[in-house]
């Protein structure tokens, strides 16, 4: 198979025919004779794919946001959240039909600045540290889940071994196309474990812990006194759930008709806006703010209740890290055999290869999970750290660099409003991002002080039970 190289020196500023580029069809037919095809993807599995990393257990701490927000603003930023990760996604799409020899986000991050190798790497260890910290939280998650469900039947350490072994196991796959089967099961199981968790809540009597903390109290906007780090974590949980971007230019560079993808993007904003708004609602109205907990399922005081609708989210909380691994081990992988018969053959080395990657990337994220043992403060922390760059900074300056690739220097004043809209509106993205940076970077790491000298979490590499 010939070689696809890594754009390392390519401007975006450089005209198409001066980008050394190989369109999708190239690409496709160079795959031809492979025995592993990667542009395999319809645009229904990669909806599929899209509908998995987004329908996840995530949702369970809308209703977190909402108590600590209020109901009103809550669901306002939900809304507009989605409506800009949406606009940010097709930017996406935009930057990635122009230049379709991009394989990840750390091709793009170096196009975006300049062609400049220290971009490309930088961009690599952001890129990696996000997909392996969802990897951990998910072994977290995975533990925490077994602690529930079998009443710390073992100890916390062996249930994170047991989640990532199988998810390492689950991870071996080396398409998004074959992932897809997986991800659409994903999808419909968290879908059902929300509703039933939803239905439950209502027909319960009263949450977990009524009435030793008074009656249910529901608020329409934030409570007198909340403060700024109690609301940034609010509003970068939401902000965590909706923004997957990181993940794009994977997907849609397996993708075999990628003008496409947009069909995908709308089709998984909708249920999201819809699915997170109803499910954070009617949770949030059933347990209040001062029953509230993360994730929702601890408001259930039905035990039986709370582990059959908690039973269903097992495949996303195996397959969202799974996911993610597998962007990971594609990106390391490419990279160490790109022009090579292992990329595209069923050679031993090529397998061994791709299964030691993802082994790698799992022994860290157990790690992870152990080192860090909690789950409202991990998302938040997430969300800032990540978010900052590939959910805002990077496409508001794609945007402009796209721009002015078509219209020149100056090019907001060639375009009317239109030109003066798009640049206002894309330098906001950056800016929120610089604040996800700072500000959200404080506060996450502020409420984890805060408990820790509460001693609300328990120790590294502990056999305490997390479960809820």
């Amino acid at each position: 198979m010939s070689r696809i190289d890594r754009p390392r020196t390519h401007s975006i500023a450089a005209t198409k025919t001066e980008a050394d580029t190989v369109s999708v069809g190239e690409q496709i037919a160079l795959e031809k004779d492979n025995a592993i095809k990667y542009r395999s993807c319809s645009w229904q599995k990669t909806a599929a794919l899209l509908f998995s990393e987004y329908i996840c257990l995530a949702i369970m701490s809308f209703p977190y946001s909402y108590a600590v927000l209020g109901l009103v603003p809550g669901l306002i930023l939900t809304i507009v959240i989605a409506g800009t990760v949406l606009y940010t996604s097709l930017i996406v799409w935009e930057f990635c039909m122009r230049h379709p020899e991009v394989k990840d986000v750390c091709d793009i991050g170096q196009m975006l600045f300049w062609g400049k190798s220290w971009a490309w790497y930088l961009t690599a260890a952001l890129f990696i540290g996000n997909n392996t910290f969802i990897q951990g939280f998910h072994c977290l998650v995975g533990s925490k889940y077994l602690n529930s469900v079998t009443n710390h039947g073992l100890c916390t350490i062996t249930f994170s071994v047991l989640t990532a072994i199988i998810s390492w196991a689950c991870s071996l796959p080396r398409t998004f196309s074959t992932l897809s089967s997986l991800a659409t099961a994903s999808a419909i199981f968290t879908f059902v474990s929300v509703i039933l968790a939803t239905i439950f809540a209502g027909i319960e009597d009263h949450p977990a812990g009524y009435p030793s903390k008074g009656p249910i109290e529901i608020l329409i906007i934030p409570a007198a006194g909340t403060g700024f780090v109690a609301g940034m974590n609010a509003f970068m949980n939401i902000s965590y759930t909706f923004i997957g971007q990181i993940t794009l230019p994977s997907f849609i560079a397996e993708m075999k008709e990628p003008k496409d993808f947009p069909k995908a993007l709308w089709a998984v904003t909708i249920a999201e806006v819809i699915v997170f708004s109803i499910v954070g609602s009617v949770m949030y109205a059933f347990s209040g703010s001062n029953y509230n907990a993360s994730p929702a399922f601890a408001v259930l005081g039905n035990e039986v209740y709370k582990k059959v609708s908690f039973s269903f989210m097992i495949p996303t909380i195996i397959f969202l890290g799974v996911l993610y691994a597998s962007v990971s081990a594609r990106f390391i992988f490419f990279n160490v055999f790109s022009g090579t018969r292992h990329l595209g053959s069923h050679t031993v080395v090529g397998w061994v290869t791709w299964a030691a990657i993802l082994a790698v990337t799992w022994i860290v994220a157990f790690i992870i999970a152990e080192v860090i043992p909690f789950f409202g403060d991990l998302l938040s922390l997430m969300s800032s750290v990540f978010d900052s760059f590939f959910g805002f900074i990077f496409w508001g300056v794609a945007y402009m660099r796209m721009r002015r690739m078509d219209y020149g220097p100056r090019y907001w004043e060639k375009r009317g409003f239109r030109g003066w809209f798009g640049l206002f509106v894309n330098i906001f993205l950056c800016i929120t991002g610089l604040f996800f940076l700072t500000g959200g970077t404080y506060a996450s790491v502020q409420s984890i002080v805060d408990g820790y000298n509460a001693d609300s979490f328990g120790g590294p590499f502990t056999c305490e039970s997390n479960g809820i």
